[in-house]
């Protein structure tokens, strides 16, 4: 959420930077709102000051013994009006702040301007792609030859965009998460951290998903209290660990990390991706999330990309970071690095981890603050990004280490993770 005084005292300036995003800013609504908060708080003080000025007058008088029925009778006037602007404040108060929810974050000015994914900008690739002596498969039909990807059996289960895997693909895929957590525990200085599935509406306010993006999320009601929502990322339940909390300028920066299911409507997005593992309603992921010192933040969404970026070298997948234009970038970060790594199956590349720095956009939200040199609290800032999606970096070993037999190398990195197995064969 964006701090309301910046739109006070620099309303033009949001207002350009919003349009970079193609946010269209409801000023009418927002100098309508300003203009009434301003009247009632300004009759407020005025009340308040004569209500003071009455409280002496009626001390002096009863002091005097003198009749003040006249005057308490202006004073419970003066009372019922303040009443009556305190509860007027609290609605515009209100409606100032859905307002203020429904703003996205302002981008940084390294950002790239533009309207969509085509004028996002390269800022590396690392890695080679494989030239096959064969047309190689994709990681469907991999899985399936293999007979240990099964669709249909999940249709069966769930409906579309859902997945079983079976055998050693399924332990490949648990593979990949404890090695994706072993190297961001012991190597990046993360704390591993087990999270709820579940979690309250306020939380998903707290990251940004609540309002604006209710469409996406699978609700689950209750009937003796509020609902709770499943996360769409662990991104939500970790940032939310410092809401509502001022912790020590010491303890910065905090990182943490945890692998979680993740749970996805996907609304609106129907027809893209509906084969395979690629776009699904249920999908692993190991998040990583840290908060930071805000002079910091910069430097800390440089650092939690290269954390990423390792786990794809260490896999051997050939990828590119790409810097996100204004038009691309998700509602509350400031800059957006995707990585996307080679899929030979789509002859193109894909993402497949998203890292963001959200300067104070989260924290303003959930309240979540240190306690600087100065004795005073400030906004920490929060940044997130996936360490990577176990879903899609099991897309892109299946298709950047088959063979023209249908089995798959096993990356050396996982090998341990897999007793051994440096061959991924049929099920027998």
């Amino acid at each position: 959420m964006l701090d309301v005084q910046l739109l006070r005292n620099q309303l033009d300036d949001v207002i350009h930077r919003l349009q970079q995003r193609h946010f269209k800013f409801d000023v009418d609504r927002f100098t309508t709102l300003e203009q009434e908060r301003k009247q009632v708080q300004m009759r407020t003080q005025e009340l308040q000051s004569q209500r003071n000025s009455l409280s002496k007058e009626i001390g002096q008088a009863k002091a005097q013994r003198q009749e003040a029925e006249h005057l308490m009778q202006q004073a419970t006037a003066i009372n019922e009006e303040l009443a009556e602007a305190s509860q007027k404040l609290a609605v515009i108060q209100k409606e100032l702040e859905e307002l203020l929810l429904g703003i996205p974050n302002l981008p940084h000015a390294s950002v790239p301007v533009g309207e969509s994914a085509d004028y996002n900008v390269e800022v590396r690739r690392i890695g080679t792609p494989r030239v096959f002596d064969f047309t190689p498969k994709d990681h469907v039909d991999l899985g399936e030859g293999l007979a240990l990807m099964d669709f249909n059996r999940a249709s069966l289960l769930s409906g579309a965009r859902f997945s079983v895997l079976k055998g050693s693909l399924a332990r490949l895929h648990r593979a990949l998460t404890q090695f994706m957590l072993d190297i961001h525990t012991t190597e990046h200085g993360y704390q591993e951290a087990y999270v709820p599935y579940l979690v309250s509406a306020n939380t998903l306010r707290g990251t940004g998903q609540l309002p604006k993006f209710e469409a996406d999320l699978f609700k689950v009601p209750r009937e003796d209290a509020e609902p709770l929502y499943l996360i769409p990322t662990a991104e939500v339940p970790l940032t939310n660990f410092v809401q509502d909390t001022i912790v020590d300028e010491q303890a910065l920066p905090i990182r943490l990390t945890a692998h979680t299911p993740c749970f996805r409507s996907e609304a609106g997005s129907y027809g893209r991706d509906v084969r395979g593992l690629i776009r699904q309603h249920q999908f692993d992921k190991v998040e990583l999330v840290q908060i930071v010192h805000p002079e910091k933040s910069y430097d800390a969404l440089e650092e939690l990309t290269s954390h990423a970026e390792t786990i794809l070298q260490r896999l051997e997948l050939p990828y590119r970071v790409m810097l996100l234009c204004t038009g691309d970038m998700g509602a509350g970060a400031t800059k957006t690095y995707d990585l996307e790594v080679w899929l030979p199956g789509q002859n193109a590349y894909r993402e497949i981890s998203s890292c963001s720095n959200c300067e104070g956009y989260q924290a303003r939200r959930m309240q979540a603050r240190f306690r600087s040199q100065k004795n005073k609290p400030e906004l920490v800032h929060t940044l997130n990004g996936s360490g990577v999606a176990v879903g899609r970096a099991l897309v892109a070993i299946l298709e950047n280490h088959q063979n023209e037999d249908g089995s798959i190398n096993i990356p050396k990195a996982l090998q341990p993770y897999m007793g051994g197995m440096s061959v991924l064969t049929a099920s027998k």
